[in-house]
């Protein structure tokens, strides 16, 4: 793939560690001028990467983050029927000019921009199952009609939209044949390294070792409901840093427990094996051949 005027590579950014198939994949979708379905566990940064592929790009963004409540028509416009009814009764302005009233959603204001954009559809599947389909013909044609005035609304630059989902629920067939589609893995051991230096610079190298063995055995554990993620770790450590936590309080036990584990029953198996076993691992032999490299 070669850059040109209509097509800027994604390199990454300082500020977002991402693997090589991930960034390729990035640059397919952009090629292709498809959306960018990312999937992955809670915690691996598929929000922060639609900031970053704007940061990378130069390119502005506007976000949707879609609610259980969403319909795909938010995304176009919304006509404002309660401000036009207070005009008419209190004075407010000419309500014969239905437009006044037609407010944009951030599919309609990247559409209308002057400029290409990075729109981010952040959790597409906690609507409704129709709502991706539905998003299906505005997302190809890129263009749609305010009904209201018979305007329509057409795309100046096909923006680059990333659609982010932790497959709550399963997708319809016919949109995911329209997407280019990337599962972000959970790093591996020298990844997270990479990702926690770019958060906390300058760690002590024996310090994060021993936080990296902990958090890594804590995510093996199969009594866990919920698993810590990345952005979890990320604020265990400034926990720690900020309590002066020494290498060898963290080697005995885990503590700041709450900045890992989310739920009560999580919390509960921890303090029970603490109570019954308290013989956590501390380097990276005690974790299985896996993590011994």
């Amino acid at each position: 793939m070669s850059e040109s005027e209509n097509f800027r590579l994604f390199k990454g950014t300082d500020g977002y560690i991402a693997s090589a198939p991930l960034i390729d994949t990035v640059n397919c979708a952009i090629a292709l001028q498809r959306p960018l379905l990312i999937r992955g566990e809670p915690g691996t940064g598929k929000t922060l990467l639609a900031r970053h592929i704007s940061e990378g790009l130069a390119m502005p963004m506007d976000s949707w983050h879609v609610k259980s409540t969403s319909k795909a028509a938010d995304g176009l416009y919304v006509y404002d029927t309660v401000q036009r009814l207070n005009d008419s009764r209190f004075g407010g302005g000419e309500v014969a000019d239905i437009g006044r009233y037609i407010k944009l959603g951030p599919l309609g204001r990247v559409f209308a921009a002057d400029t290409r954009h990075v729109l981010l559809i952040d959790e597409v599947d906690k609507a409704d199952i129709e709502f991706p389909n539905d998003l299906l013909h505005e997302l190809d044609e890129m263009r749609f009609v305010v009904t209201e005035t018979g305007k329509e609304v057409a795309a100046n630059h096909r923006p680059v939209v990333i659609i982010t989902s932790n497959n709550e629920k399963e997708l319809p067939d016919a949109f995911l044949r329209r997407c280019i589609f990337h599962y972000i893995e959970f790093p591996g051991r020298e990844l997270m390294r990479r990702i926690v230096d770019v958060h906390h610079p300058n760690l002590d190298a024996a310090l994060l070792d021993q936080v990296l063995v902990k958090f890594y055995w804590l995510r093996e554990q199969s009594e866990l409901r919920k698993k810590p993620s990345t952005s979890e770790l990320i604020d265990w450590i400034s926990a720690l840093l900020r309590s002066g936590i020494s290498l060898d309080q963290l080697e005995s036990h885990i503590p700041f427990l709450g900045a890992l584990l989310k739920k009560e029953q999580d919390v509960d198996a921890l303090t029970r094996y603490d109570k019954d076993i308290g013989n956590y691992p501390n380097k990276w032999s005690d974790l299985g051949p896996r993590y011994n490299q």
